[in-house]
């Protein structure tokens, strides 16, 4: 997913709608910028957007947003826009990743079996969910 940066970048990241955007975030080590985008598995309100980590708790960005949950989002319209990060409790992820499942079913059987493979072949694996909330006041002037 970092061919889709540049393009963010540009100011063009509106081409992917909102099934898309790109995360701004700190490296937990370096203290500079990281770029992803990732894909939006729900947003529950314009200024909320969730999203999944498919590596676990691995990846590299939710690493760096539970070190500093500060970051920049890009969606849509909306460029660079400040937000924080929340990792979400298994409950509340359960649910967001079962809509989501009902949502977009093929989407869902080919992305599963991805996940599975990267995760050793163990389907109880762990696909922790982040909840990315714009600020307000930044929320407010997007508009």
């Amino acid at each position: 997913m970092r061919a889709p940066i540049g393009l963010y970048r540009a100011g063009l990241g509106f081409v992917f709608g909102r099934r898309l955007m790109m995360l701004e975030h700190t490296g937990r080590s370096s203290g500079e910028s990281r770029y992803v985008v990732l894909e939006v598995v729900s947003s529950p309100n314009p200024n909320e957007v969730v999203i999944a980590s498919a590596l676990g708790r691995r990846a590299q960005w939710l690493r760096n947003l539970v070190a500093e949950p500060r970051c920049h989002v890009s969606i849509g319209l909306r460029r660079r826009v400040p937000a924080s990060a929340e990792v979400l409790e298994p409950a509340e992820a359960t649910a967001y990743l079962a809509a989501y499942q009902v949502q977009h079913p093929r989407v869902w059987k080919e992305l599963n079996a991805l996940m599975t493979s990267l995760h050793d072949e163990n389907p109880d694996y762990e696909i922790p969910l982040v909840r990315i909330t714009l600020r307000q006041e930044a929320a407010l002037s997007n508009l």
